[in-house]
């Protein structure tokens, strides 16, 4: 069983002890207090509030619509309730524009619970992720597949094949300099991820990256076999119908990942 109740809380020292002890990191979104509960009760070791709410709970096609007022609501609702999962919550589309609106966005979240922002995207937002850094706000970096960056992808695309694993790794190498504690890597082939893995000091959080990252998260939906009204992505699995209850599929979830059997071949790019 993999009901972590009893263990300390996690913090952001705890992440990077994590990835050099091996221990392997068990991730899921949420948006209210009800799951949030759940999930911290079975074994969830981090919580991600990510702007994927603007899809799966208010109905829009991308997570472009998301304000930092709709991102501070559903933060403080699931702060309130966790007693041991670190809480992440996502700088919204055009927040992180600028340092000081990533500043201003990234205060707000943290006096609503959250203990990390998640910043898409390198370039020009590794000056971003220092500003923060350097004003005691911890920082996720997301790279492979950008969410927020829909537009300028023309859909949502599988990453970092051929030439642009090379840039991948070097964003990845950069944030890490910059300061970010962890990185979530999507829709990227698992070579790539793996090398990302091992050649970064911080651990990498994996949502269709394959096995060799250090944690794995997915979204609520997608990991209940709900209906979001969007395509699902070949690395979803439902594990709802594996554990036949809420609190059975975190545990289920949870001991996959941990064991280090999920995602296999079937929920992963293999180039």
């Amino acid at each position: 069983m993999s009901t972590h109740a009893d263990s300390k809380p996690w913090t952001v020292p705890a992440l990077a002890e994590a990835k050099r002890n091996g221990q392997k990191l068990v991730m899921l979104t949420a948006y209210d207090a009800g799951f949030a509960r759940a999930f911290d009760a079975n074994g969830v070791d981090l919580i991600l509030i990510g702007d994927s709410l603007g899809m799966v709970v208010q109905g829009h096609d991308s997570t472009l619509p998301v304000s930092v007022d709709d991102m501070v609501y559903h933060t403080r609702a699931v702060a309130r309730v966790l007693e041991r999962a670190l809480l992440v919550s996502d700088l919204p589309f055009g927040a992180d524009a600028t340092a000081e609106r990533a500043l201003d966005a990234s205060l707000k979240l943290l006096q609503a619970g959250a203990e990390m922002v998640k910043i898409e995207g390198a370039g020009f937002k590794l000056d971003i992720i220092r500003h923060l850094v350097e004003r005691e706000i911890p920082v996720c970096s997301h790279l492979g597949l950008t969410p927020q960056s829909v537009l300028r992808l023309g859909g949502y695309r599988v990453q970092g094949r051929g030439d642009a694993a090379r840039q991948l790794l070097d964003d990845a190498k950069a944030v890490a300099e910059a300061g970010a504690s962890l990185l979530v890597l999507e829709c990227v082939p698992t070579p790539i991820a793996g090398r990302v893995t091992a050649e970064i000091t911080i651990p990498t959080i994996g949502i269709g990256a394959g096995p060799d990252c250090d944690g794995q998260v997915l979204v609520l939906h997608d990991f209940l076999g709900l209906d979001s009204g969007h395509r699902r992505p070949k690395f979803v699995k439902d594990f709802l119908a594996e554990g036949g209850s809420v609190a059975g599929a975190v545990r289920a979830y949870a001991d996959a990942v941990r064991a280090g059997i999920f995602p296999d071949a079937e929920h992963a790019y293999a180039s």
